[in-house]
């Protein structure tokens, strides 16, 4: 789309976002694509590509503000320009604003953290450098849900080195909404080290082929007061150490995180505590303060 329809220059982008993180809200586009516009100059933005036929929204009852979610066009769209890797799934207004979208929302409230450290640092990540929902394979097999592990998002971020030399950090995040019991979580949480030791036709390990170094995994958790929060990570770092699937495995970190403390802080402070050394808090790059 062109200026001359009366489309913002940054028109492919922002559909692009909504697109591949399925609804988005405006607060988190503006953090995305606006920064240094206001709310209503967003909002602005965001009608013109609603009524350009590229964007849809929802509201919610117990919700402030708009879901936002990408039409049929708006996909099309993004998929011609080459922003996309993958046909982008479309949703209703009933899916848009089903039992899934705090999930998915709070999923890019996370990595949203990330692409703001990125922004400050002058590191690369960007609107489009997180993916959600990653399936991986655990054998050969591939039969059902037993056979892969589907993570809630996958990403690599790109380190600006004081020598310009670059350096890439994939990573796994697992958010934790408080829905599941602790002890579901941690077994979902185990399974990392199966991904870790699933090996393809030829022997080799099955993530070698998708990743430079098998990713840490970082699990955020919120939804409920900050004590009980604090309560479900320490519940499940004791068991995650005494699991003997990853007990023997010093290549699989895992770390918990709070959904608040790495929004007010970000993701280089030391707000993450490693299941291995549960004593210590580090940055999500494992540094101490």
């Amino acid at each position: 789309m062109s200026a001359e329809r009366g489309l913002p220059i940054a028109t492919v982008e922002i559909v692009a976002s909504v697109a591949a993180h399925r609804t988005l809200t405006t607060a988190q586009l503006q953090v995305m694509h606006l920064p240094g516009r206001s709310r209503r100059w967003t909002q602005r933005v965001l009608e013109r590509l609603a009524r350009a036929g590229l964007l849809a929204r929802v509201g919610m009852p117990d919700f402030p503000g708009w879901l936002w979610f990408v039409t049929e066009a708006g996909a099309r769209l993004a998929s011609d320009a080459g922003a996309l890797p993958d046909p982008p799934k479309l949703l209703t207004a009933a899916q848009a604003a089903g039992q899934l979208h705090r999930h998915t929302l709070a999923v890019s409230d996370a990595a949203i953290c990330w692409l703001i450290a990125a922004r400050e640092r002058g590191d690369e990540f960007g609107p489009l450098s997180w993916r959600h929902e990653v399936y991986h394979p655990l054998s050969r097999r591939r039969r059902g849900a037993r056979d892969r592990l589907v993570t809630d998002a996958a990403f690599a971020y790109i380190l600006a080195g004081e020598g310009g030399e670059l350096s890439v950090a994939p990573r796994f995040i697992e958010l934790d909404r408080a829905t599941l019991g602790i002890d579901r979580l941690a077994a979902e949480l185990v399974r990392y080290g199966d991904l870790h030791r699933a090996k393809g036709e030829g022997g080799e390990p099955i993530w070698r082929a998708l990743y430079p170094v098998f990713p840490p995994v970082h699990c955020i958790l919120t939804g409920v007061p900050r004590q009980a929060l604090e309560r479900r990570r320490a519940a499940a770092i004791g068991l995650l150490r005494s699991h003997p699937r990853l007990s023997r495995q010093a290549e699989v970190s895992i770390s918990f995180g709070l959904l608040e403390d790495l929004v007010n802080s970000g993701p280089f402070a030391p707000i993450f505590r490693d299941m291995r050394e549960p004593g210590a808090e580090v940055d999500w790059l494992g540094r101490a303060e």
